[in-house]
């Protein structure tokens, strides 16, 4: 039986939750969750989360169905009525592909599963440099978010939230993956693709931009790879 302290990590599949379980894993063993909401990638998601999930030898593992995001919808995530944007790198407003409150519905789950098995942590990798269209990426939510757990949970739980890498740019997680050996070919990122990226959405393009300004090649198929940096 190992006797490091156990972390609950939120693993969508993409580069940024692989590397947040690659820092996590230095000194954790890994819960690795999934949630799925009916977003339009869900399937390539699935099989970005078990490889990760089988690199990282997960100590347990859990998918939960939060389909109720995708029946609200709001989203061009989630919603076949909002056309995926491409990507405007410089926009500050809410973009289309933002998913109303999810990052709070995941948190709960998190917690949930957390507290069952007395992890220490919920590892996720939100990411600043999202933020200006995602509200709930900020470091601010998920301080607000340790509080909601510290009044919501029974007086033994103590889940902290760590965000490792909430203040780096995308190009500074990608190097950060690579000092790491993070499995970021097992990841992915598009909104709107399963098979080749689309190279154009929001998404995409941030990912793109950060390998790029790297000097490092992204190791994932794209159907366009325009040059963001």
């Amino acid at each position: 039986m190992s006797k490091r302290p156990l972390a609950v990590i939120l693993a969508s599949g993409g580069m940024d939750s692989c590397v947040t379980a690659a820092i996590a894993s230095q000194e954790f063993d890994l819960a690795f969750l999934h949630l799925n909401y009916g977003q339009r990638t869900e399937g390539r998601e699935m099989r970005a989360f078990n490889a990760a999930a089988d690199h990282f030898r997960a100590a347990h593992r859990l998918v939960v169905s939060m389909d109720h995001l995708s029946k609200i919808g709001g989203s061009s995530l989630t919603d076949a009525a909002f056309p995926v944007t491409k990507a405007v790198l410089h926009n500050t407003s809410v973009p289309t592909s933002y998913v109303p409150f999810r990052n709070a519905n995941m948190l709960a789950v998190a917690v949930s599963w957390a507290e069952v098995l007395e992890a220490a942590s919920i590892f996720v990798g939100a990411v600043q440099e999202d933020s200006s269209g995602y509200p709930d990426c900020r470091r601010e939510f998920y301080d607000a978010f340790e509080k909601v757990i510290d009044v919501g949970t029974k007086p033994s739980t103590n889940i902290k939230i760590s965000t490792p890498i909430i203040h780096l740019t995308k190009m500074e997680i990608v190097l950060r993956g690579v000092a790491l050996g993070a499995p970021l070919h097992l990841t992915w990122s598009c909104y709107q693709n399963e098979e080749v990226a689309c190279g154009v959405c929001d998404s995409c393009a941030l990912r793109l931009r950060g390998f790029q300004l790297a000097g490092v090649p992204d190791p994932i198929p794209y159907a366009h790879r325009p040059v963001y940096a």
